[in-house]
């Protein structure tokens, strides 16, 4: 743990924070790391302090996890007809999306706080309006939506401000097995709605086996809402090191999610070292369009990271085709394979080359009730055609006027500067 640091100073280097959740996630476990990393807990909870919400304590707890020394985050809810607390027990009112929506809006948040919180209540509520098949602003929260969950998620967001986090990267996520008990009842582990945030961002994870929720929404949505990528600890100048509790003291495993803060050298459009990747070619000459088409659509389905067809002229000014597979050379038989039955071409070359892909985002936007996909990239927002046709189909617009919108909408809902 690192000494507190003071209010963000907006000319240091830009923080970057790696979560490790080895042993899963929790929005009170983020926020606990956080401030066992140095956020100071004042300034967090007099951010916190700005929700129109009364009835609860925050406080903060030194704890041991395995003789591992972690920061236990509670809120404590205070019932007039029960002066009993409650910690963490989830028995605060069930609220409607649009509710804390509207709560976010209102509170004298630092807009970064703001934005980031309201980016991750509306994931889970498009999430679970899809399982639920409703509206995203008719959900109603249980579990999330309580008091101390609300306090969870605007704490983290808090946090990561009070430490000047810009970018954030997340490891793979733990999950449990089994079953778990929820308002509805039995559910399965990992629970449905952790398993639709993941592969809406394709974050990686791994399950154990183990029968507690090791994962929940909360903490996931946190993750899977913020993290500009996932993947192993960004090469940085660490700083901070914090580890955020859960409740249960795990025999053989920690119970808490680390957090590494630091900054990461200065982006560049080349940075070092590339990613290695491999060019697979075929010339084909008596091949039509179509099928260089379809080929192409195999390619990418097989998990090339792209795929294309250049005209070429053969011996004897025969036109033809050259048909190009780019991946990672782990899948190149695989890729090889699809690209040879599909072309029915009687060789194939190759050559290994350097690549260096830019930082970029996904995410799922919503225009009159049709999801539509969005890649997006620093200088760039690409929306997924087929989409965005479907919903200028249903909406009676133009092409171009759902394109413009959904840039403009996935722009907004994206950490990619």
């Amino acid at each position: 743990m690192s000494p507190n640091p003071t209010a963000h100073d907006r000319t240091a280097p830009a923080q970057t924070a790696w979560f490790h959740c080895f042993a899963g996630t929790a929005g009170d476990m983020t926020m606990a790391a956080l401030v066992h990393a140095g956020a100071d807990p004042v300034q967090v909870m007099a951010i916190v302090g700005a929700l129109p919400l009364d009835g609860y304590a925050l406080t903060f707890e030194p704890v041991l996890r395995c003789g591992l020394a972690a920061l236990h985050a509670n809120v404590a809810m205070h019932d007039e007809h029960d002066h009993h607390d409650h910690a963490h027990a989830h028995h605060g009112p069930h609220r409607p999306y649009r509710e804390i929506r509207d709560l976010l809006n209102v509170a004298d948040l630092p807009t970064r706080v703001r934005d980031r919180a309201q980016r991750t209540f509306r994931l889970l509520a498009e999430v679970e309006g899809q399982m639920h098949a409703m509206a995203p602003d008719d959900v109603e929260f249980h579990e999330v939506g309580a008091v101390d969950a609300i306090v969870d998620i605007v704490g983290a967001c808090a946090a990561l401000e009070v430490l000047g986090i810009e970018r954030i990267v997340c490891s793979p996520i733990t999950v449990g097995q089994g079953t778990v008990h929820a308002a509805h009842g039995e559910i399965p582990n990992p629970a449905p709605a952790v398993v639709e945030l993941l592969a809406r961002r394709n974050a990686p994870s791994r399950g154990i086996a183990d029968r507690k929720e090791l994962a929940t929404p909360t903490g996931v949505a946190l993750m899977t809402a913020l993290a500009d990528e996932f993947g192993p600890m960004p090469a940085m100048l660490v700083q901070r090191i914090g580890y955020g509790a859960g409740t249960a003291d795990i025999a053989g495993r920690p119970n808490v999610v680390q957090v590494v803060v630091g900054h990461e050298e200065a982006a560049t459009p080349v940075p070092q070292p590339g990613q290695p990747a491999q060019l697979l070619e075929v010339n084909v000459d008596d091949a039509t369009g179509e099928v260089i088409a379809h080929t192409i659509t195999a390619l990418l389905l097989a998990g090339a990271h792209d795929a294309w067809a250049t005209p070429i002229v053969m011996k004897k000014g025969r036109p033809a085709h050259t048909v190009h597979a780019l991946c990672d050379p782990a899948l190149a038989a695989e890729v090889g394979a699809v690209l040879l039955h599909e072309t029915g071409s009687l060789g194939m070359r190759g050559t290994t080359l350097v690549r260096w892909p830019q930082r970029r985002d996904e995410v799922v936007v919503h225009l009159g009730g049709h999801p539509i996909r969005v890649k997006l990239a620093p200088s760039r927002a690409k929306v997924e055609h087929d989409d965005a046709a479907a919903a200028a189909k249903a909406l009676g617009l133009s092409l171009r006027e759902v394109l413009a919108e959904a840039a403009q909408l996935a722009r907004a809902a994206s950490t990619i500067d």
